[in-house]
Protein backbone atom coordinates (compact mmCIF):
# COMPACT_ATOMS: atom_id res chain seq x y z
CA UNK A 1 0.00 0.00 0.00
CA UNK A 2 1.39 3.45 -0.91
CA UNK A 3 1.24 5.76 2.10
CA UNK A 4 3.90 8.35 1.30
CA UNK A 5 1.69 10.71 -0.80
CA UNK A 6 -0.91 11.00 1.96
CA UNK A 7 1.88 11.68 4.46
CA UNK A 8 3.20 14.46 2.29
CA UNK A 9 -0.34 15.83 1.92
CA UNK A 10 -0.75 15.91 5.69
CA UNK A 11 2.54 17.71 6.24
CA UNK A 12 1.66 20.27 3.56
CA UNK A 13 -1.75 20.81 5.13
CA UNK A 14 -0.26 21.37 8.59
CA UNK A 15 2.34 23.74 7.15
CA UNK A 16 -0.26 25.80 5.35
CA UNK A 17 -2.53 25.83 8.39
CA UNK A 18 0.30 27.28 10.47
CA UNK A 19 1.17 29.89 7.86
CA UNK A 20 -2.20 30.85 6.45
CA UNK A 21 -4.83 29.95 9.03
CA UNK A 22 -7.43 27.20 9.13
CA UNK A 23 -9.00 28.24 5.85
CA UNK A 24 -5.93 26.93 4.06
CA UNK A 25 -7.15 23.38 4.66
CA UNK A 26 -10.21 23.87 2.48
CA UNK A 27 -9.89 21.70 -0.60
CA UNK A 28 -6.10 21.30 -0.16
CA UNK A 29 -4.87 19.09 -3.02
CA UNK A 30 -2.08 16.55 -2.74
CA UNK A 31 1.33 17.91 -3.84
CA UNK A 32 2.34 17.00 -7.35
CA UNK A 33 4.56 18.22 -10.14
CA UNK A 34 2.34 20.78 -11.79
CA UNK A 35 0.98 24.17 -10.92
CA UNK A 36 -2.63 23.06 -10.59
CA UNK A 37 -1.86 20.60 -7.80
CA UNK A 38 -0.13 22.68 -5.16
CA UNK A 39 0.24 26.14 -3.64
CA UNK A 40 3.57 26.78 -5.39
CA UNK A 41 5.14 26.17 -8.78
CA UNK A 42 8.72 26.76 -9.88
CA UNK A 43 9.80 27.95 -13.28
CA UNK A 44 13.35 27.49 -14.51
CA UNK A 45 15.68 28.54 -17.27
CA UNK A 46 19.44 28.22 -17.58
CA UNK A 47 21.74 31.16 -18.03
CA UNK A 48 24.61 28.88 -19.11
CA UNK A 49 23.54 26.09 -21.42
CA UNK A 50 26.78 24.25 -22.22
CA UNK A 51 27.66 20.73 -21.10
CA UNK A 52 30.50 22.37 -19.16
CA UNK A 53 30.73 25.91 -17.87
CA UNK A 54 32.69 28.18 -15.55
CA UNK A 55 29.59 28.25 -13.38
CA UNK A 56 26.11 26.79 -13.40
CA UNK A 57 23.34 29.39 -13.69
CA UNK A 58 19.91 28.16 -12.56
CA UNK A 59 17.52 31.08 -12.97
CA UNK A 60 14.22 30.61 -11.17
CA UNK A 61 10.79 32.11 -10.60
CA UNK A 62 8.43 30.95 -7.87
CA UNK A 63 4.70 31.32 -8.48
CA UNK A 64 1.95 31.27 -5.89
CA UNK A 65 -0.67 29.03 -7.50
CA UNK A 66 -2.81 28.86 -4.38
CA UNK A 67 -5.51 31.13 -2.99
CA UNK A 68 -3.70 32.57 0.02
CA UNK A 69 -0.50 34.58 0.53
CA UNK A 70 2.74 32.66 1.18
CA UNK A 71 5.58 33.89 3.38
CA UNK A 72 8.72 33.51 1.28
CA UNK A 73 10.83 32.96 4.40
CA UNK A 74 9.04 29.59 4.70
CA UNK A 75 9.95 28.52 1.14
CA UNK A 76 12.95 26.37 0.19
CA UNK A 77 13.86 25.44 -3.40
CA UNK A 78 16.26 22.59 -4.18
CA UNK A 79 18.32 22.29 -7.35
CA UNK A 80 20.02 18.87 -7.59
CA UNK A 81 23.39 18.22 -9.18
CA UNK A 82 26.26 15.76 -9.42
CA UNK A 83 29.53 16.92 -7.86
CA UNK A 84 32.53 16.71 -10.18
CA UNK A 85 34.42 14.77 -7.49
CA UNK A 86 33.56 13.68 -3.93
CA UNK A 87 35.69 16.39 -2.31
CA UNK A 88 34.73 19.25 -4.62
CA UNK A 89 33.50 22.36 -2.79
CA UNK A 90 31.08 24.85 -4.34
CA UNK A 91 30.20 28.49 -3.82
CA UNK A 92 26.81 30.16 -4.30
CA UNK A 93 26.10 33.68 -5.58
CA UNK A 94 23.09 35.74 -6.55
CA UNK A 95 23.67 37.90 -9.63
CA UNK A 96 20.33 39.70 -9.52
CA UNK A 97 16.90 39.21 -8.02
CA UNK A 98 13.68 41.21 -8.14
CA UNK A 99 13.27 40.61 -4.38
CA UNK A 100 16.87 41.71 -3.82
CA UNK A 101 19.91 39.45 -3.54
CA UNK A 102 20.26 40.38 0.14
CA UNK A 103 16.93 38.56 0.70
CA UNK A 104 18.09 35.35 -1.02
CA UNK A 105 20.16 32.62 0.65
CA UNK A 106 21.91 29.63 -0.86
CA UNK A 107 23.38 26.63 0.95
CA UNK A 108 24.64 23.24 -0.19
CA UNK A 109 23.54 19.85 1.09
CA UNK A 110 24.41 16.19 0.48
CA UNK A 111 21.96 13.44 -0.46
CA UNK A 112 22.02 10.40 1.80
CA UNK A 113 21.62 8.08 -1.22
CA UNK A 114 23.48 9.40 -4.28
CA UNK A 115 22.17 8.70 -7.77
CA UNK A 116 23.80 8.78 -11.18
CA UNK A 117 22.71 12.39 -11.65
CA UNK A 118 22.68 13.83 -8.13
CA UNK A 119 24.63 13.61 -4.88
CA UNK A 120 24.34 17.28 -3.85
CA UNK A 121 21.72 20.00 -3.85
CA UNK A 122 21.71 23.77 -3.76
CA UNK A 123 18.94 24.94 -1.43
CA UNK A 124 17.59 28.43 -2.06
CA UNK A 125 15.82 30.22 0.78
CA UNK A 126 14.64 33.69 1.68
CA UNK A 127 15.08 36.02 4.63
CA UNK A 128 12.03 37.69 6.19
CA UNK A 129 12.80 40.84 4.19
CA UNK A 130 11.67 39.01 1.01
CA UNK A 131 8.11 39.50 2.21
CA UNK A 132 4.95 37.70 1.11
CA UNK A 133 3.99 36.24 -2.27
CA UNK A 134 0.37 37.05 -3.13
CA UNK A 135 -1.93 34.54 -4.88
CA UNK A 136 -1.22 34.53 -8.61
CA UNK A 137 2.04 36.46 -8.22
CA UNK A 138 5.60 35.31 -8.82
CA UNK A 139 8.93 36.39 -7.40
CA UNK A 140 10.26 37.65 -10.69
CA UNK A 141 13.78 36.71 -11.76
CA UNK A 142 16.12 34.98 -9.36
CA UNK A 143 19.33 35.00 -11.40
CA UNK A 144 21.43 32.55 -9.39
CA UNK A 145 24.74 30.84 -9.98
CA UNK A 146 27.21 28.52 -8.34
CA UNK A 147 30.75 27.51 -9.14
CA UNK A 148 33.55 25.31 -7.93
CA UNK A 149 35.50 26.85 -5.05
CA UNK A 150 38.69 26.43 -7.10
CA UNK A 151 37.04 28.04 -10.14
CA UNK A 152 37.81 25.01 -12.33
CA UNK A 153 35.36 24.26 -15.14
CA UNK A 154 32.38 22.24 -13.91
CA UNK A 155 30.30 19.66 -15.75
CA UNK A 156 26.56 20.23 -15.62
CA UNK A 157 25.28 17.95 -18.38
CA UNK A 158 24.97 15.10 -15.86
CA UNK A 159 23.10 17.18 -13.27
CA UNK A 160 19.56 16.07 -12.40
CA UNK A 161 18.05 19.56 -12.39
CA UNK A 162 19.93 20.97 -15.38
CA UNK A 163 18.02 21.59 -18.61
CA UNK A 164 20.30 22.60 -21.50
CA UNK A 165 17.36 23.43 -23.79
CA UNK A 166 15.56 25.54 -21.18
CA UNK A 167 16.45 29.03 -22.40
CA UNK A 168 13.14 30.64 -21.42
CA UNK A 169 11.10 30.27 -18.25
CA UNK A 170 8.73 27.32 -17.98
CA UNK A 171 7.49 25.04 -15.20
CA UNK A 172 10.25 22.61 -14.23
CA UNK A 173 9.53 19.67 -11.96
CA UNK A 174 13.19 18.66 -11.57
CA UNK A 175 13.56 21.23 -8.84
CA UNK A 176 11.52 20.91 -5.66
CA UNK A 177 9.75 23.49 -3.53
CA UNK A 178 9.15 23.04 0.17
CA UNK A 179 6.77 25.11 2.22
CA UNK A 180 7.47 25.02 5.97
CA UNK A 181 9.28 21.70 5.44
CA UNK A 182 6.62 20.00 3.31
CA UNK A 183 7.34 19.28 -0.36
CA UNK A 184 4.67 20.98 -2.46
CA UNK A 185 6.25 21.02 -5.93
CA UNK A 186 8.47 18.83 -8.06
CA UNK A 187 10.09 15.44 -7.72
CA UNK A 188 13.62 15.08 -6.44
CA UNK A 189 16.00 12.28 -7.37
CA UNK A 190 16.00 9.06 -5.38
CA UNK A 191 17.79 9.66 -2.14
CA UNK A 192 16.43 13.15 -1.49
CA UNK A 193 16.78 12.53 2.22
CA UNK A 194 19.59 14.85 3.24
CA UNK A 195 22.11 14.04 5.94
CA UNK A 196 21.93 17.74 6.83
CA UNK A 197 23.39 20.78 5.12
CA UNK A 198 27.14 20.66 4.62
CA UNK A 199 27.20 24.42 4.28
CA UNK A 200 26.24 25.91 6.69
CA UNK A 201 26.31 23.96 9.95
CA UNK A 202 23.15 22.43 11.37
CA UNK A 203 20.75 25.19 12.43
CA UNK A 204 20.53 26.17 16.06
CA UNK A 205 18.43 24.49 18.68
CA UNK A 206 16.63 26.00 21.67
CA UNK A 207 19.84 27.23 23.33
CA UNK A 208 19.94 30.12 25.74
CA UNK A 209 23.14 29.13 27.58
CA UNK A 210 25.21 32.23 28.22
CA UNK A 211 28.79 33.43 28.50
CA UNK A 212 29.10 36.80 30.26
CA UNK A 213 32.31 38.41 31.49
CA UNK A 214 32.58 41.85 33.08
CA UNK A 215 36.41 41.64 32.96
CA UNK A 216 36.77 42.19 36.70
CA UNK A 217 40.38 40.99 37.07
CA UNK A 218 43.50 42.25 38.82
CA UNK A 219 45.96 41.67 35.95
CA UNK A 220 46.79 39.37 33.05
CA UNK A 221 48.27 36.95 35.62
CA UNK A 222 45.08 36.82 37.72
CA UNK A 223 44.36 33.08 38.12
CA UNK A 224 40.64 33.75 37.63
CA UNK A 225 41.30 35.01 34.10
CA UNK A 226 42.68 31.63 33.05
CA UNK A 227 40.12 29.75 35.15
CA UNK A 228 37.38 31.56 33.25
CA UNK A 229 38.72 30.26 29.96
CA UNK A 230 40.77 33.17 28.64
CA UNK A 231 44.20 33.03 27.02
CA UNK A 232 46.32 36.19 26.79
CA UNK A 233 48.43 35.75 23.69
CA UNK A 234 52.20 35.64 23.92
CA UNK A 235 53.15 33.51 20.91
CA UNK A 236 54.73 35.11 17.85
CA UNK A 237 53.22 35.30 14.39
CA UNK A 238 50.65 37.23 12.41
CA UNK A 239 48.75 39.28 11.78
CA UNK A 240 50.63 42.54 11.86
CA UNK A 241 54.14 43.91 11.66
CA UNK A 242 56.85 41.29 11.02
CA UNK A 243 59.11 40.93 14.04
CA UNK A 244 56.52 42.33 16.47
CA UNK A 245 55.73 40.55 19.73
CA UNK A 246 52.39 39.89 21.43
CA UNK A 247 52.86 41.19 24.96
CA UNK A 248 50.53 39.77 27.66
CA UNK A 249 51.58 42.45 30.15
CA UNK A 250 49.93 45.09 27.94
CA UNK A 251 46.50 43.59 28.71
CA UNK A 252 45.49 45.38 31.91
CA UNK A 253 42.34 45.98 33.97
CA UNK A 254 40.96 49.07 35.67
CA UNK A 255 37.70 50.80 36.57
CA UNK A 256 35.79 53.26 34.40
CA UNK A 257 32.38 54.76 35.15
CA UNK A 258 31.89 52.31 37.99
CA UNK A 259 32.51 49.27 35.77
CA UNK A 260 35.59 47.12 35.41
CA UNK A 261 37.31 47.60 32.06
CA UNK A 262 39.93 45.65 30.11
CA UNK A 263 42.58 47.68 28.28
CA UNK A 264 44.66 46.51 25.29
CA UNK A 265 47.76 48.59 24.54
CA UNK A 266 49.66 48.42 21.25
CA UNK A 267 52.88 50.38 20.86
CA UNK A 268 55.74 50.96 18.46
CA UNK A 269 58.82 53.09 17.89
CA UNK A 270 58.79 52.57 14.15
CA UNK A 271 60.54 49.20 13.93
CA UNK A 272 59.37 45.61 14.04
CA UNK A 273 61.46 44.88 17.12
CA UNK A 274 59.94 47.82 19.01
CA UNK A 275 56.33 46.93 18.10
CA UNK A 276 54.03 45.13 20.55
CA UNK A 277 50.56 43.84 19.70
CA UNK A 278 47.90 42.59 22.13
CA UNK A 279 45.24 39.86 21.98
CA UNK A 280 42.97 37.98 24.37
CA UNK A 281 40.85 35.02 23.29
CA UNK A 282 38.84 32.14 24.67
CA UNK A 283 40.76 28.88 24.81
CA UNK A 284 37.63 26.97 23.90
CA UNK A 285 36.21 27.02 20.36
CA UNK A 286 32.62 26.32 21.37
CA UNK A 287 30.67 29.31 20.02
CA UNK A 288 28.60 29.22 16.83
CA UNK A 289 24.98 30.33 16.32
CA UNK A 290 23.36 32.90 18.57
CA UNK A 291 24.13 36.41 19.78
CA UNK A 292 27.53 38.00 20.45
CA UNK A 293 27.90 41.39 22.09
CA UNK A 294 30.61 43.61 23.56
CA UNK A 295 30.97 47.21 24.63
CA UNK A 296 34.22 48.49 23.12
CA UNK A 297 35.99 51.83 23.23
CA UNK A 298 37.82 52.63 20.00
CA UNK A 299 40.41 55.41 19.84
CA UNK A 300 41.51 57.60 16.96
CA UNK A 301 44.89 58.69 18.30
CA UNK A 302 47.67 57.33 20.50
CA UNK A 303 47.78 58.26 24.18
CA UNK A 304 51.42 59.27 23.68
CA UNK A 305 53.59 60.04 20.66
CA UNK A 306 52.79 60.92 17.03
CA UNK A 307 49.62 59.70 15.33
CA UNK A 308 49.23 58.02 11.95
CA UNK A 309 49.92 54.30 12.41
CA UNK A 310 47.62 51.89 10.60
CA UNK A 311 46.21 50.31 13.73
CA UNK A 312 43.38 47.74 13.79
CA UNK A 313 41.05 47.51 16.80
CA UNK A 314 38.79 44.47 16.88
CA UNK A 315 36.09 42.23 18.33
CA UNK A 316 35.62 38.96 16.45
CA UNK A 317 34.93 35.23 16.43
CA UNK A 318 37.06 32.76 14.48
CA UNK A 319 38.13 29.16 13.97
CA UNK A 320 41.27 27.77 12.36
CA UNK A 321 41.88 27.53 8.62
CA UNK A 322 42.69 23.85 8.16
CA UNK A 323 43.90 24.31 4.57
CA UNK A 324 43.92 27.10 1.98
CA UNK A 325 40.33 27.75 0.82
CA UNK A 326 38.94 25.16 3.28
CA UNK A 327 35.17 25.66 3.28
CA UNK A 328 34.65 24.93 7.00
CA UNK A 329 36.49 28.09 8.05
CA UNK A 330 34.49 30.87 9.71
CA UNK A 331 35.20 34.37 11.03
CA UNK A 332 32.96 37.33 11.93
CA UNK A 333 34.68 40.68 12.54
CA UNK A 334 34.23 44.17 13.83
CA UNK A 335 37.43 45.96 12.73
CA UNK A 336 38.07 49.67 13.24
CA UNK A 337 40.95 51.34 11.39
CA UNK A 338 41.20 54.90 12.78
CA UNK A 339 44.01 55.86 10.40
CA UNK A 340 42.95 53.77 7.45
CA UNK A 341 44.87 50.94 5.85
CA UNK A 342 44.23 48.24 3.25
CA UNK A 343 43.93 51.01 0.66
CA UNK A 344 41.71 53.27 2.80
CA UNK A 345 43.12 56.76 3.53
CA UNK A 346 41.33 57.48 6.83
CA UNK A 347 38.91 56.19 9.47
CA UNK A 348 36.81 53.17 8.47
CA UNK A 349 34.87 50.51 10.37
CA UNK A 350 34.38 47.11 8.74
CA UNK A 351 32.09 44.23 9.61
CA UNK A 352 33.13 41.12 7.69
CA UNK A 353 31.74 37.60 7.41
CA UNK A 354 34.26 35.08 6.10
CA UNK A 355 33.70 31.84 4.22
CA UNK A 356 37.38 31.07 3.52
CA UNK A 357 40.66 32.42 2.17
CA UNK A 358 44.03 31.47 0.73
CA UNK A 359 46.95 33.28 2.42
CA UNK A 360 49.41 32.86 -0.46
CA UNK A 361 48.59 33.91 -3.09
CA UNK A 362 45.94 35.97 -1.35
CA UNK A 363 42.37 35.02 -2.22
CA UNK A 364 39.36 35.80 -0.03
CA UNK A 365 35.72 34.74 0.02
CA UNK A 366 33.82 37.09 2.32
CA UNK A 367 31.10 39.70 2.56
CA UNK A 368 31.56 43.02 4.32
CA UNK A 369 29.88 46.28 5.26
CA UNK A 370 31.73 49.50 6.06
CA UNK A 371 31.35 53.06 7.25
CA UNK A 372 33.98 55.74 6.56
CA UNK A 373 33.89 58.00 9.59
CA UNK A 374 35.32 58.24 13.07
CA UNK A 375 34.09 55.73 15.64
CA UNK A 376 36.20 57.04 18.51
CA UNK A 377 34.56 56.40 21.88
CA UNK A 378 32.41 53.70 23.45
CA UNK A 379 30.17 51.56 21.22
CA UNK A 380 27.78 48.67 21.79
CA UNK A 381 28.62 45.98 19.22
CA UNK A 382 26.21 43.11 18.53
CA UNK A 383 26.34 40.36 15.91
CA UNK A 384 23.66 37.69 15.55
CA UNK A 385 24.00 34.43 13.62
CA UNK A 386 21.00 32.26 12.75
CA UNK A 387 19.86 30.11 9.84
CA UNK A 388 18.92 33.12 7.72
CA UNK A 389 22.26 34.94 7.89
CA UNK A 390 24.44 37.28 9.94
CA UNK A 391 23.42 40.72 11.24
CA UNK A 392 25.73 43.36 12.70
CA UNK A 393 24.51 46.18 14.96
CA UNK A 394 26.32 49.23 16.31
CA UNK A 395 24.74 51.24 19.13
CA UNK A 396 21.38 49.62 18.52
CA UNK A 397 21.22 50.29 14.77
CA UNK A 398 21.55 47.67 12.04
CA UNK A 399 24.94 48.14 10.37
CA UNK A 400 25.08 45.22 7.95
CA UNK A 401 23.25 42.03 6.93
CA UNK A 402 25.28 39.21 5.39
CA UNK A 403 24.13 36.14 3.49
CA UNK A 404 23.52 32.63 4.78
CA UNK A 405 26.31 31.44 2.47
CA UNK A 406 28.73 32.69 5.18
CA UNK A 407 27.22 30.80 8.13
CA UNK A 408 29.66 28.82 10.32
CA UNK A 409 30.32 25.11 9.79
CA UNK A 410 32.35 24.70 12.99
CA UNK A 411 32.39 26.39 16.40
CA UNK A 412 34.69 29.36 17.04
CA UNK A 413 36.57 31.23 19.75
CA UNK A 414 35.81 34.80 20.89
CA UNK A 415 38.66 37.30 20.47
CA UNK A 416 39.74 40.89 20.99
CA UNK A 417 42.99 42.19 19.55
CA UNK A 418 44.80 45.38 18.57
CA UNK A 419 47.64 45.40 16.08
CA UNK A 420 49.40 47.39 13.36
CA UNK A 421 48.98 46.46 9.69
CA UNK A 422 52.43 47.86 8.88
CA UNK A 423 54.76 50.76 9.78
CA UNK A 424 54.18 52.80 6.62
CA UNK A 425 51.53 55.08 8.10
CA UNK A 426 53.94 56.82 10.51
CA UNK A 427 57.71 56.48 9.86
CA UNK A 428 58.76 58.27 13.07
CA UNK A 429 60.95 56.44 15.60
CA UNK A 430 59.32 58.33 18.48
CA UNK A 431 57.52 55.83 20.76
CA UNK A 432 53.70 55.90 20.67
CA UNK A 433 50.95 53.74 22.20
CA UNK A 434 47.34 53.09 21.18
CA UNK A 435 44.62 51.85 23.52
CA UNK A 436 41.42 49.84 22.97
CA UNK A 437 39.12 49.14 25.92
CA UNK A 438 36.46 46.49 26.54
CA UNK A 439 33.69 46.81 29.12
CA UNK A 440 32.07 43.36 28.80
CA UNK A 441 31.48 40.44 26.45
CA UNK A 442 28.31 38.36 26.05
CA UNK A 443 27.33 35.28 24.05
CA UNK A 444 23.90 33.65 24.13
CA UNK A 445 23.91 30.28 22.42
CA UNK A 446 21.41 29.62 19.61
CA UNK A 447 19.21 32.62 20.42
CA UNK A 448 18.92 35.92 18.55
CA UNK A 449 18.62 38.90 20.90
CA UNK A 450 17.88 42.46 19.88
CA UNK A 451 20.35 45.11 21.04
CA UNK A 452 17.75 46.22 23.60
CA UNK A 453 17.50 42.66 24.94
CA UNK A 454 21.29 42.51 25.16
CA UNK A 455 21.34 45.72 27.19
CA UNK A 456 18.64 44.39 29.51
CA UNK A 457 20.56 41.17 30.04
CA UNK A 458 23.75 43.04 30.91
CA UNK A 459 21.85 45.32 33.30
CA UNK A 460 20.40 42.25 34.98
CA UNK A 461 23.79 40.67 35.57
CA UNK A 462 25.22 43.90 36.95
CA UNK A 463 22.23 44.56 39.19
CA UNK A 464 22.71 41.08 40.65
CA UNK A 465 26.43 41.67 41.16
CA UNK A 466 27.33 38.91 38.69
CA UNK A 467 30.69 39.47 37.00
CA UNK A 468 31.13 36.13 35.23
CA UNK A 469 28.91 33.32 33.89
CA UNK A 470 29.79 30.50 31.49
CA UNK A 471 27.00 28.03 30.80
CA UNK A 472 27.95 27.32 27.16
CA UNK A 473 28.69 23.60 26.79
CA UNK A 474 31.83 22.32 25.14
CA UNK A 475 31.25 21.14 21.54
Amino acid sequence: MRTRPSGRRARAALALTALLGGAALTGLPAPAANAADGPLAVQYRTGAGGATADQSEPWLKIRNTGSAPVQLSQVKIRYYFKADAPGTAYRFACSWAVVGCSSVTGTFGTLSTPTATADRYLEIGFTPSAGTLAPGADTGDLQLRFHRADWQTLRQSDDYSFGAARTSYADWDKVTARLAGATVWGAGPGGDDPTGPTDPADPPGEGGQTLFDDFDYASHTDPDLSAHGWNVRSNAGGPGVPGATWDPSKVTFSSSGGNSVMDLETSTAGTGASTTHTEILTRSTKFAYGTYAARVRFSDAPVTGPDGDRVVQTFFTINDLKAPMADDYAEYDFEYLPNGGWGEPSSILYTTSWETYNPDPWQAVNQHSESRRSFAGWHDLVVTIDGSGIRYYIDGSLFGTHDAAYLPERPMSINFNQWLIDLAGQPSTTPRAYHQQVDYVLHVKDQVLTPAQVAAKIDGYRAAGTSFVDEVPAP
